[in-house]
């Protein structure tokens, strides 16, 4: 039996975003974290035959809408990648975002569509022109879930060298680390060191801490880390690159990342109100981030940060999958 599931394809700022519009069941569950169990158990096999090889690749990325589980929201959304399930993503919803009003996917009614993620609510507001194809999303503002620093400073020693880790939450837990400290500059001919350290600082860190959100436990580890380094372009205030998942590298300036180390940077009193901070990808693309509100998490002193960025549809696509097929799961070299 031949089973047939429709996508349609994006990147924001350079990193790819499948979103998966018909052929696997919704997810059941009363919160999005019980949807995203449901899913890691009940969905994983999709997960793998639509982010690995043959039908994508190491570092793809992909996104499923469900009903919305709140009575406010527009729609929830679960996110994969290479490893698993994650908990946010911040260039999948400019992605989703972008998709979603384009095909008509949401019709939130205006401009705005509240979104119910695993880690909590997320607003995004997208900016539209006419065009001769129709009204095209021309760039998304998220407003991100709160952000913090969950330890500054943790001493990680790898290899001989001793370098300080900031550990801070944007939607997931992220190792923040300074490129000069690490050794290796971000430069796309440096990725394979990256991603190798990258892993290793992550599991070095939760090694070191049991790192968990002090409002939810069900948001836990590190899902990956962050290098970063002096701007290349001439606007941007920070270049990084983030290794996440089963060692991923992001395309993109990573949205929850961005997240992150705006909550380390305004904790070192870098980043003012409402004053933009562009955040560089190792591609040379950006996002836009400002803070927009501050809260507590906890005992912890939190931002309220926003995201903008731009999404571009690479295509649609039926992708097939035999029960025959061998390779009908993925694979990964």
């Amino acid at each position: 039996m031949t089973h047939a599931i429709r996508t349609v394809d994006a990147h924001a700022a350079g990193e790819p975003l499948r979103l998966i519009v018909d052929g696997i069941p919704s997810p059941e569950g009363r919160t999005m974290l019980e949807r995203r169990a449901w899913a890691m158990k009940r969905l994983d096999h999709w997960r793998r035959s639509l982010m690995l090889e043959p039908r994508g690749h190491a570092d793809m990325y992909g996104a499923l809408l469900t009903e919305a589980a709140t009575s406010d929201g527009h729609a929830g959304v679960l996110f994969m990648h290479n490893e698993g399930w994650s908990t946010m993503c911040g260039h999948g919803i400019v992605a989703v975002t972008t998709i979603a009003l384009e095909r008509g996917l949401i019709d939130p009614g205006g401009d705005e569509i509240r979104y119910d993620t695993p880690a909590g609510r997320v607003v995004a507001r997208a900016r539209r022109r006419d065009g001769s194809r129709g009204r095209r999303v021309e760039s998304v503002m998220f407003v991100n879930v709160p952000s913090f620093v969950y330890e500054a400073g943790l001493p990680v020693t790898l290899g001989g060298r001793t370098m300080p880790v900031d550990v801070a939450f944007g939607g997931a837990f992220y190792a923040i680390v300074d490129a000069e400290a690490a050794g290796i500059p971000v430069l796309a001919a440096r990725v394979p060191e990256l991603r190798a350290l990258g892993m290793r600082v992550a599991r070095e860190v939760e090694r070191l801490r049991q790192v968990v959100h002090p409002a939810d436990p069900g948001l836990s580890g590190i899902y990956g880390t962050i290098f970063t380094g002096p701007a290349q372009g001439g606007e941007a205030h920070l270049r990084n690159v983030t290794v996440f998942a089963d060692a991923e590298v992001d395309r993109s300036p990573c949205g929850t990342g961005t997240a992150a180390v705006m909550a380390v940077l305004s904790e070192m009193g870098l980043l003012g109100e409402d004053a933009p901070f562009i955040h560089e990808s190792i591609v040379g693309t950006t996002f836009t981030g400002r803070v927009v509100g501050r809260t507590r998490v906890g005992e912890r002193e939190a931002i309220v940060p926003s995201i903008e960025g731009s999404a571009w549809i690479t295509g649609e696509h039926t992708f097939l999958i035999d029960g025959d097929d061998p390779l009908g799961a993925g694979f990964r070299i």
